[in-house]
């Protein structure tokens, strides 16, 4: 089947155009095999294998951060075109374009200040191109960032409530949103919505929302509240299966570079993993407290976990932990609780970690 034919007639309109976006398909170099088979095909590889060995020995370092917001980090999003380039978004309202310089005394410097939004911004993404941004926010309104400029082009109006969580589809064209009010709303990117998921929907409030990027197997996978992992068929805007397992509301759900799997985590500090294909759960790591974010690695067989308490990294193959990243913080008093982490990104690289925090600040971790 080919791409083009997958898509019902509104997703292959009204793409970002004149000029707004080079609408070339995003690729990822892991869409040719599952994502959970390439380290069973790199372990019976002798010059794989010393790469696996070294990955084993790997952790990560504090490297820097990053201090320019004045309220809690509640998303970072980084882009694989311009690895120099890195968004973040805020409880003070804003969004924030950093400079990366990796400079051991200065990480980075705000380039931009994105204003627009007048509530808390709960998220952001960035086209594959990065030169567009989407985000999210509590005033009930999605906006689309000309990072260029630093200029809204066009805000989405249509949920009732709080907006939680966006995503962009591989191919930029198509939009997700999940709000409080409990729906998910599909839009193309001139702001039109084109499709209003109520049936078998969400109970509770719409926590998060992502598109798979492999555009082979166009699906949206949903969490909420409702304890309850959905993943959508993108082509009929149908529910496809319900993941069921979670014993607390689910915070995040993330989806692996080529597709295949998804992992979810929330209130009952469980991080669970289903396959996207066929809708088993693999299996669930004990994270040890509230998980606040979640993301794969892009080039190692890794999840992270933002908790309460720390961040864990997870091998996916062993099941262990391969780091447990908790910084020292200064200034925090005797009686008071440390900072926590509510969102990460890698670079594009798989070499940087960020992590945003209920500090204000965005500290940097390196693997060595």
């Amino acid at each position: 089947m080919q791409g083009q034919n997958i898509l019902p007639d509104w997703c292959t309109s009204g793409g970002l155009r004149n000029g707004d976006l080079n609408l070339e398909m995003a690729t990822d170099m892991h869409h040719e095999q599952p994502y959970q088979t390439r380290r069973e095909q790199a372990l019976n590889d002798p010059m794989d294998s010393q790469s696996m060995r070294q990955m084993e020995s790997e952790s990560l370092v504090y490297k820097g951060s990053l201090a320019g917001h004045k309220g809690w980090i509640t998303a970072i999003a980084t882009s694989q075109e311009n690895p120099d380039l890195l968004l973040t978004a805020s409880r003070d309202r804003t969004i924030i374009v950093w400079q990366l310089s990796r400079d051991d005394s200065n990480y980075g410097y705000p380039k931009r200040i994105l204003h627009g939004h007048n509530h808390f911004v709960s998220d952001i993404v960035i086209s594959s191109d990065g030169q567009f941004a989407l985000s999210a926010s509590w005033d009930k309104t999605l906006r689309l960032w000309d990072l260029n400029t630093g200029t809204t082009t066009r805000r989405f109006v249509g949920h009732t409530a709080d907006v939680l969580s966006v995503s962009f589809s591989a191919d930029n064209r198509q939009i997700v949103s999940g709000s409080r009010d409990r729906t998910i709303k599909l839009w193309n990117t001139l702001g039109e919505c084109k499709f209003n998921i109520t049936d078998d929907g969400h109970s509770e409030w719409v926590s998060c929302v992502r598109f798979s990027p492999n555009p082979q197997n166009p699906v949206i996978v949903s969490a909420g509240w409702d304890k309850v992992v959905k993943v959508w068929e993108l082509s009929k805007c149908k529910l496809k299966t319900n993941h069921y397992g979670h014993t607390g509301y689910i915070n995040t759900v993330t989806v692996s570079p080529d597709g295949s799997l998804c992992a979810s985590g929330g209130k009952d500090g469980i991080t669970m993993l289903w396959e996207l294909s066929d809708g088993k759960h693999l299996y669930s790591l004990e994270a040890g407290d509230t998980v606040n974010a979640l993301v794969f690695s892009p080039n190692r067989y890794w999840l992270c976990a933002a908790t309460a308490s720390c961040i864990k990294i997870f091998d996916l193959e062993s099941k262990s932990i391969v780091d447990e990243l908790k910084p020292e913080f200064t200034g925090v008093g005797k009686n008071s609780a440390d900072p926590e982490c509510l969102s990460l990104a890698w670079s594009a690289d798989g070499q940087t970690l960020f992590a945003g925090y209920s500090d204000n600040i965005v500290r940097v971790f390196t693997v060595l």
